[in-house]
């Protein structure tokens, strides 16, 4: 099959049309790893980096400078919007809520969320970013999944096991069906002012829904997620579900209307996508740790996730998750490489 001359190979590849190579990008591509990234933060901190369209601009393109990536991702952060409904919190460095939401009147106390008023400097900065992309690096858009962020609200605090909400969903859940609906309408308006600011795709983030088994998943978190895409389909941008950690929910997964699937390194890509289907694309999955070993282990590593991946279109090579801070850009830069050589097509 010949390559689609007409979107880059990002944007076919989730679309399972065929590419000139299998397109690459990493989670948290722009950020702590690299040394230009840890310059802008010894100057500013997190809260006002999100903040500033400039500079959050800025930090997005760094890596597209930097490495062959076939897409780039806007810098934000998933708390952003539930800042704009009305939530205090801090970074410390993940996201710290002096009251969390556990009553009714919390959850009805959110402010319905409006992108201009709210979060107008997350659509200033995708323009901006936008402005200084090649033509050939779509931008992504992303938002958490109301479960993700349903965890932090009632935490207040980030944790392993997120124990405080996921026995509060049992205990409450008629404040927890509250809170869902809010945030799936917070979401949808969010993700729908990004793409109409510029984002060329859509991401939703389930961080943790992974701690569900797959009858709580497909129970409490699923919903919400059908809800917040159903309310995208009719955009002309794909839409990529992460799922970290929810490899038995996948049947599950399988009933969502999305162009792609992001898995972590737990799960075979070529078993999920039997489970999947042809009609959707996958994204992933190498593990993140395996960026600190010697280069030709790390081609091997990354042959392997190509060889489970399969030969077809559709498969979009990324990490299983975020890189670490502590990795080194040269592997970076020698992953991306490889990537494109090892699936140059003619």
């Amino acid at each position: 099959m010949n390559a689609s001359p007409a979107l880059p190979p990002f944007l076919a590849a989730c679309r399972r049309q065929p590419t000139a190579h299998t397109p690459i990008w990493i989670m948290r591509q722009a950020g702590r790893y690299l040394p230009e990234y840890r310059k802008v933060r010894e100057k500013v901190g997190f809260t006002a980096l999100t903040r500033s369209p400039e500079l959050a601009a800025e930090v997005t393109l760094q890596p597209i400078r930097r490495f062959a990536f076939d897409a780039s991702i806007i810098f934000s952060d998933i708390m952003v919007p539930i800042e704009g409904m009305g939530v205090a919190l801090e970074y410390a460095p993940g996201p710290i809520i002096a009251e969390p939401v556990r009553t009714m009147k919390q959850v009805e106390a959110l402010r319905p969320l409006v992108p201009e008023r709210d979060v107008p400097f997350v659509m200033e900065a995708i323009k901006l970013t936008r402005a200084g992309l090649p033509a050939h690096v779509p931008l992504i858009g992303f938002a958490g999944s109301p479960f993700t962020l349903f965890s932090y609200l009632v935490a207040g605090k980030p944790s392993k096991e997120f124990s405080v909400p996921r026995a509060f969903a049992q205990a409450e859940p008629e404040i927890f069906a509250r809170l869902m609906d809010r945030l799936a309408d917070a979401m949808i308006v969010y993700l729908r002012a990004q793409a109409g600011a510029g984002a060329q795709a859509l991401m939703l983030f389930e961080s943790w829904g992974g701690l569900l088994g797959p009858n709580d998943y497909r129970r409490i978190a699923l919903p919400p997620v059908k809800r917040i895409f159903d309310g995208l389909k009719d955009l002309d941008v794909p839409l990529i579900y992460f799922a970290n950690q929810c490899g038995g929910s996948l049947e599950s997964i399988a009933t969502l209307d999305v162009d792609v699937v992001g898995l972590d390194w737990r799960v075979s890509l070529g078993a999920a996508r039997k489970i999947l289907g042809p009609a959707r694309a996958v994204q992933g999955n190498l593990d993140p740790a395996h960026l600190f070993a010697g280069p030709d282990v790390l081609k091997s590593r990354v042959d392997e996730v190509l060889a489970d991946a399969g030969p077809g279109p559709g498969h979009i090579f990324n990490l299983g998750h975020g890189i670490w801070p502590e990795t080194d850009p040269d592997a970076v830069a020698r992953l991306v490489d490889y990537v494109h050589e090892k699936t140059a097509r003619k």
